[in-house]
């Protein structure tokens, strides 16, 4: 288990509610660290409530197999084994100041991939250009402006249950940088092909873990399996026209 303290999981307002955690300063992250006074606010969405079909029942209402594959469900951590208290499983990071799911739908990990799509920048006659300074070529990636909160971020996405992150990864690209959900059948049948020549690469594995996001909460927070996805000729992703979609806004 990691030591990182996290910082955006303990920001006062949690997103998209009027809800502000109980304050938790650094010296107190740590659940090794006695700490009866804390009192985290209890804060689960109502859109997590409401039941879909991606969100977890309330604990006592189902026995959740944690730190295990429960079902199509991964439960498993890439931080390693995490605690138990009272059914409820423990954020590995430590406090947050919020007790709940928050807007999160499973309870303990719930798991997300994101492709780093890279290719070297050319000139108009296909030849790699390089920096003035260094001499070496500029490396380009692929990345979209959100809609919820307006930052710039890499093409990814929550894994689907019994879904591979190989998966996960290629289908998030196609839906938020190729706008795949919107285009034709025939149009989307030559994306597919185009970019299975470069996913079905085994790429470059660049972070798997716990990431410190403002949704997480002390029973429910993020995690992430980042692929680097080179383009290394050219003739693969980089000839397809970028387009914004599901969560993107550009």
């Amino acid at each position: 288990m990691s030591s990182a303290t996290h910082i955006k999981a303990r920001c006062k307002l949690y997103p998209g509610s009027n809800t502000q955690r109980f304050p938790v300063p650094d010296d107190k992250v740590s659940w090794e660290t006695p700490w009866p006074e804390y009192t985290p606010v209890n804060y689960t969405a109502p859109s997590v409530l409401n039941k879909p079909a991606w969100a977890d029942p309330d604990i006592g209402s189902f026995s959740p197999r944690f730190n295990s594959l429960d079902g199509s469900v991964d439960r498993r951590s890439h931080e390693g084994d995490y605690s138990i208290q009272d059914g409820h499983p423990l954020n590995p990071r430590g406090r947050t100041g919020l007790y709940g799911r928050g807007l999160l739908g499973r309870w303990g990990p719930n798991h997300a991939a994101d492709p780093i799509v890279t290719r070297w920048k050319r000139d108009s006659t296909g030849k790699p250009v390089s920096h003035a300074v260094s001499k070496l070529n500029v490396l380009q990636f692929v990345s979209i402006k959100r809609k919820d909160c307006g930052e710039w971020a890499i093409p990814g996405g929550m894994v689907d249950p019994g879904e591979r992150v190989s998966q996960t990864l290629q289908r998030e690209f196609s839906e938020e940088a190729l706008n795949s959900l919107q285009t034709p059948p025939e149009e989307r049948k030559q994306i597919h092909e185009r970019i299975s020549m470069l996913f079905d690469s085994p790429g470059f594995k660049v972070y798997k873990g716990y990431v410190d996001d403002p949704r997480n909460t002390d029973n429910s927070w993020m995690e992430t399996v980042a692929v680097n996805f080179h383009d290394e000729t050219g003739d693969s992703v980089s000839e397809l026209p970028l387009e914004a979609g599901d969560d993107a806004g550009q």
